[in-house]
């Protein structure tokens, strides 16, 4: 991996764990959305703290997660690693999102692809 692409990795790990802090206390934890919520259920705001409720009570976000790092380690050299990397910034959200429980499997498996050499006899540009 060039150093490079470390740093991009690097960066959107910083920017998704910021966007997923700003969600977590400034929507679904703020008490003031609380009450407006509850006096203005069509605001968009509302309806974006409904939804993302959804998407956490069904661990639909730690699926997807844990779904593209199993997908990862299947396709190999590049596009697999971009899987990996994707599968990072999904279960980031899911772990600061109340899915902790599929979100370590697919953080753990997708940093495993991310670390993973090419194997033995292949050029180690192809992992």
């Amino acid at each position: 991996m060039s150093r490079r692409s470390l740093l991009l990795v690097v960066l959107l790990i910083g920017l998704s764990l910021a966007a997923s802090y700003g969600l977590r206390f400034g929507l679904m934890e703020d008490g003031r959305w609380v009450g407006l919520c509850g006096e203005q259920a069509a605001r968009w705001e509302c309806q974006l703290r409904s939804g993302l409720g959804l998407l956490i009570h069904f661990r639909v976000i730690a699926g997807l997660a844990l779904g593209l790092s199993l997908l990862a380690f299947c396709v190999p050299r590049r596009n697999g690693w971009r899987l990996a990397v994707l599968a990072l910034m999904c279960a980031i959200p899911a772990l600061i999102l109340y899915s902790a429980s599929l979100a370590v499997f697919a953080v753990v498996l997708a940093g495993l692809r991310l670390v993973r050499n090419a194997p033995a006899g292949s050029p180690q540009t192809a992992s």
